[in-house]
């Protein structure tokens, strides 16, 4: 079984949507992970889109990158540049990717406005988890 890992700044939206994405795709095929460089807590806004899109990840935590040093992961998946900077250098022949996903945490206006970001960056992460999947893990 692949065992992915995806990283990002807080462990608080992009890489909490996106490891809820992986395990609906990927199913019983890989392990997925998610951690931070700091942790934030799971942000209460992506939890609410995902379920809109049918995905539960109210039971998510917010994890350091630290309390996953001893797995070997096959693939680390960082979702933005921060994290991508500043990733730890992993004692594994993990395969790295990177894409930078927009902060929806720091999206400003209204509440529609701002939960809107939410679900355009919820929906370009399914896109790529989808993909990744495919090209990957099937």
């Amino acid at each position: 079984m692949k065992k992915i890992l995806v990283l990002c700044t807080g462990n608080s939206c992009r890489s909490q949507i996106a490891e809820g994405y992986l395990k609906h795709f990927a199913g019983n095929s890989a392990a997925i992970y998610s951690a931070g460089i700091e942790t934030h807590g799971v942000n209460s806004r992506a939890v609410a889109i995902m379920k809109d899109d049918g995905i539960d990840i109210s039971t998510h935590t917010s994890n350091n990158i630290k309390e996953y040093r001893d797995i070997d992961f096959d693939y680390i998946i960082t979702v933005c540049d921060n994290a991508r900077e500043r990733c730890p250098v992993f004692p594994s022949n993990a395969q790295q990717f990177h894409h930078n996903f927009p902060d929806p945490a720091k999206a400003k206006g209204s509440e529609e406005e701002i939960v809107q970001q939410f679900r355009k960056v919820r929906d370009m992460i399914k896109e790529y988890a989808d993909n990744f999947v495919k090209e990957n893990i099937q």
